[in-house]
């Protein structure tokens, strides 16, 4: 089953086109890794499949669990099921981190948490930090888990995880990466994931990899053999070894 579809998608800002034509598939229970250089385009993916109005889709179509949802607002992507993290989670001063996590699992302010709730916060070494504004004097580390817990508990179907391991520590990668991996594969959800790092591979068990070069998807291949290559010979290069080896593998020719 697709969770997510994306057929020739084009996407510009500001009337500049960022993205060009993209096409591909996001099934049930599946991660994928998104690699690319600054500037490529990788966050305005992840912007216009939130449906984030300064994103604008000029062509193509984005389907959701077999629904068109091209035209629809962010809100309504989100009551669907479509949830993100960011690379720098904000501060909110004069919000409770408790009271934002219970907001995520539609539970009032004083509403307590189930035991089994109470268990992944203390998983997530949160416990602490439930009466602190949010994010506010937090380490990358604890913004990431904060983050990622969030998600969990909106019981998102699509993920869409923009440097979920920038600016975290060793310890904390593998907390947050191993606890999305377990979320995966209980629930069936799907992943797309931008990193420029390699670790947090270690954790999420993602099928495929490509890179996002100059508006366009280039290769699409196992992740970890990609990342070595790219760190060997840069994005460039390796998307053109590919094309040289492969013929130019692309979302649409996976089997």
């Amino acid at each position: 089953m697709d969770i997510l579809e994306v057929k020739d998608l084009t996407v510009s800002i500001q009337g500049k086109v960022i993205l060009k034509n993209l096409s591909f598939t996001l099934k049930k229970g599946e991660s994928h890794i998104l690699f690319g250089p600054n500037g490529s385009g990788k966050t305005t993916l992840i912007g216009a499949l939130l449906g984030l109005p300064s994103y604008e889709i000029t062509s193509g179509k984005i389907f959701f669990m077999g629904q068109d949802i091209t035209a629809k607002s962010t809100d309504e992507r989100a009551k669907l099921g479509i949830v993100a993290s960011f690379q720098s989670p904000p501060e909110i001063a004069g919000v409770k981190l408790a009271d934002l996590l219970k907001l995520c699992l539609g539970k009032k302010p004083e509403d307590s948490f189930s035991s089994e709730e109470q268990q992944l916060i203390e998983r997530f070494k949160l416990t602490a930090f439930l009466g602190r504004d949010m994010n506010v004097g937090f380490s990358g580390g604890e913004r990431k888990r904060s983050e990622i817990l969030q998600l969990i508990f909106l019981k998102g179907k699509l993920l869409l995880l923009d440097e979920p391991d920038s600016g975290v520590d060793v310890e904390s990668l593998k907390l947050l990466a191993s606890e999305l991996q377990r979320y995966i594969e209980r629930t069936g959800s799907a992943a797309l994931l931008i990193t420029h790092k390699g670790d947090i591979m270690d954790y999420i068990k993602a099928k495929y990899g490509c890179v996002l070069l100059n508006g366009n998807f280039h290769c699409f291949t196992d992740p970890l053999r990609m990342y070595e290559d790219i760190k060997n010979y840069g994005y460039e290069e390796c998307v053109a070894c590919r094309r040289r080896n492969t013929g130019g593998w692309n979302f649409e020719q996976r089997k």
